[in-house]
């Protein structure tokens, strides 16, 4: 079994990140031998999609399309391709996902996926290019907005949960959303995101 952490912070060591190592932890207590592969993406060299559309209207039979860009995504799409299990975790900035973390899904969505679906009468959406199903779970932050105002400031973790399913033939089992973390400590949800990590076994 091979897990996948997807870190999208831009500071490695805080909140998003410690919580996504606890939901490590959760998983390693039923799956011992699971291989764990934390990214963070910050360290990464990903750059802009251009639009050019090349992987959209890519006719490959491989489970991947190829990307015209050269970069670190490269080597990161291997990873996914060989995921068993996936963690997302990002913090919302203005009520969205990070920028970094935002270039990782647009450039996930059109090499995993094909303009094959349909959706109500909207031909072309994305369509898994591979059979392959995995599970996922996401972990949002806040510094300053509590959970009961989550679906004010919250866009993030639909934007995940889109690609998961329509690129990575995931199914998410669980989310969580971390709250007002500069008052309550990210401790607060250390037991939280490690039953999160549970629940992908």
């Amino acid at each position: 079994m091979n897990l996948l952490a997807i870190m999208g912070s831009p500071r490695k060591g805080k909140a998003t990140d410690s919580l996504v190592d606890k939901a490590i932890d959760g998983v390693k207590s039923h799956l011992p031998d699971c291989s764990v592969n934390k990214i963070n993406l910050i360290e990464h060299e990903i750059k802009f999609c251009r639009n050019c559309l090349a992987c959209r209207d890519s006719k490959t039979n491989e489970p991947v399309a190829k990307c015209s860009i050269r970069d670190d995504m490269d080597d990161i799409k291997e990873d996914v391709l060989n995921s068993d299990i996936l963690i997302f975790g990002t913090p919302v900035h203005m009520g969205y996902a990070t920028a970094v973390m935002m270039t990782f899904l647009e450039r996930i969505c059109w090499t995993f996926a094909k303009p094959e679906r349909t959706v109500l009468t909207i031909k072309g959406c994305p369509l898994p290019r591979s059979d392959k199903t995995r599970k996922a779970i996401i972990i949002v932050t806040s510094g300053i907005v509590p959970p009961m105002y989550r679906k004010f400031c919250d866009w993030a973790t639909d934007q995940i949960k889109g690609v998961v399913k329509d690129s990575l033939n995931g199914n998410i089992v669980g989310d969580m959303y971390a709250g007002d973390i500069e008052h309550r400590g990210v401790e607060h949800y250390f037991n939280k995101a490690f039953n999160l990590g549970k629940k992908l076994v």
